[in-house]
């Protein structure tokens, strides 16, 4: 897929520990849904420690967001405005493509309302339902016969 709205970006802010919450409210504003946020060690500037005489490795945490394309640009941007370089934060924002992925559903988005209900649907389905739906013989479609997953 290119330039979809299903096609997705990681989203990573690396900031001083205890301003995630700068990242979280802006990307939330921009139209992200939440993030997982991990500690990090940074490993220091050598020219610091040869000067000094000292090993300094700042706390770090880092904040992974995963967005749809669509709204990538505008959530960076964001986050850098509120805990980038310049700010409390002093935090750098990047973005990395997710070519494979399992589990993301697109944001609310008028545009994919059937794909939406269709997803939330099947998620959302009695045992009873998909018991009958995994009984149900394979289907020819094409040139591929499908199956239902088997556990």
């Amino acid at each position: 897929m290119e330039n979809n709205e299903l096609d997705y970006s990681l989203i990573i802010a690396i900031v001083k520990r205890g301003n995630t919450d700068l990242v979280m409210e802006a990307s939330r504003k921009a139209g992200s849904t939440g993030g997982t946020i991990t500690v990090a060690r940074g490993t220091g500037n050598p020219d610091l420690s040869k000067k000094y005489g000292i090993v300094i490795q700042p706390e770090k945490e880092m904040v992974f967001i995963a967005v749809s394309n669509n709204i990538k640009d505008k959530v960076m941007k964001a986050i850098y405005d509120e805990a980038g370089l310049t700010t409390k934060g002093t935090g750098i924002v990047f973005a990395l493509p997710i070519t494979d992925q399992i589990g993301l559903l697109p944001a609310k988005d008028p545009s994919l309302k059937e794909e939406q209900e269709e997803v939330e649907k099947l998620l959302n389905m009695p045992e009873e339902e998909k018991k009958a739906e995994e009984a149900t013989p394979a289907v020819k479609t094409g040139t591929v016969d499908v199956h239902p997953i088997e556990d």
